[in-house]
């Protein structure tokens, strides 16, 4: 049986990136330029300059993937791609890259969603077990997963407002700690202890569904009264006692959802995943039952095109292609 290579192009946000995915399952080139020292200062990604980047680095790191690689285009049988949702500049140079190198090369165009990319990247380390349930943790999403069988999701829990990674960022910026607040957050953590209880958002009894935005103003207000009174509140133990009530509602909705789809595997994908307090919450969650989790390693869980060419390469076996007409979808669905 021949072997599949699925070029994959990743520019949703801040990080231009190139791989190449060998039947779906091994890397053999995996080029990530990150901007995160362009958008330190401004304490967030700024779109323009976002997509000013990817012209930049598109091309460069096109020629580096290959070059790891050792693969010519003879190699490659399609083109794979993030099409949304994400940053509308940034998604458009990947898109446009992708169907240039597609009409030019003469091969198959890939249209991805970034979310199954994520959830994709835990693939490149072990085969799925289904039915999967899929915890997706991210700067802009945060969402509960169910797959029956490769390509099918079927979303059971989403954010009702701010995504856990985005209250991270929040918060940290609160504390006046560097962007991504998110790895500081939980370096911090680490170091202090759960002194104040802040509010779990529990939502309705059956609901596998998100909310952080109340978390985090709670946070926010609890800084600003301390600072009011001229209280004195240590860093680590905010840093702490916040990130206890992400990962308590986190792990615990995840673990119940698991038990009653009765799946045979549990994911952690996006760039929470990388998230130290998290990963240790659902181990020990997990570790009380025979339900295998899986969480990439820390490469994978961040932004990256093998996860596109991963799940490019799935909706390539399904006979999935897109038009020449394909564009950047902001605001695209998981389906």
């Amino acid at each position: 049986m021949k072997d599949t290579y699925i070029l994959g192009i990743e520019t949703s946000c801040d990080e231009t990136a190139v791989a190449i995915v060998k039947n779906g399952k091994e890397i053999i080139s995996n080029v990530v330029a990150s901007q995160i020292e362009s958008h330190k200062r401004f304490g967030g990604v700024v779109p323009e300059i976002a997509s000013r980047h990817h012209v930049e680095q598109i091309t460069i790191v096109l020629e580096e993937a290959f070059e790891e690689s050792g693969l010519s285009w003879d190699d490659i049988d399609a083109v794979s791609v993030t099409e949304g949702p994400g940053l509308v500049g940034a998604l458009l140079i990947g898109v446009n890259a992708a169907k240039a190198l597609a009409f030019a090369k003469q091969k198959p165009l890939i249209g991805v969603h970034h979310i199954a990319g994520h959830i994709y990247a835990n693939r490149l380390e072990e085969e799925f077990q289904f039915p999967l349930l899929a915890l997706i943790v991210s700067g802009g999403h945060t969402e509960l997963v169910l797959m029956k069988e490769h390509g099918n999701y079927e979303v059971i829990g989403e954010t009702r407002d701010d995504a856990a990674g985005e209250a991270y960022d929040k918060v940290a910026r609160m504390l006046n700690l560097p962007y991504p607040g998110g790895p500081h957050i939980d370096r911090l953590a680490a170091e202090g202890e759960v002194t104040i209880d802040f509010p779990r958002a529990w939502l309705e009894e059956d609901s596998y569904d998100f909310s952080f935005s109340g978390l985090k103003s709670a946070v926010i207000n609890r800084i600003h009264n301390a600072n009011q009174k001229g209280e004195t509140l240590k860093q680590e133990d905010i840093a702490a006692s916040f990130q206890a009530s992400v990962v308590e509602v986190l792990a615990t909705k995840t673990l119940k959802a698991a038990k009653q789809y009765q799946v045979k595997q549990v994911i952690v994908a996006g760039g929470v995943a990388a998230n130290k307090g998290l990963r240790a919450e659902l181990e020990a969650k997990f570790s009380e039952t025979d339900i295998p989790l899986l969480i990439p390693p820390l490469k994978l869980c961040t932004d990256n095109a093998a996860m596109i060419a991963a799940a490019g390469t799935i909706n390539y076996e399904q006979g999935r292609r897109s038009a020449m007409d394909l564009n950047a979808n902001p605001s695209l669905t998981l389906r």
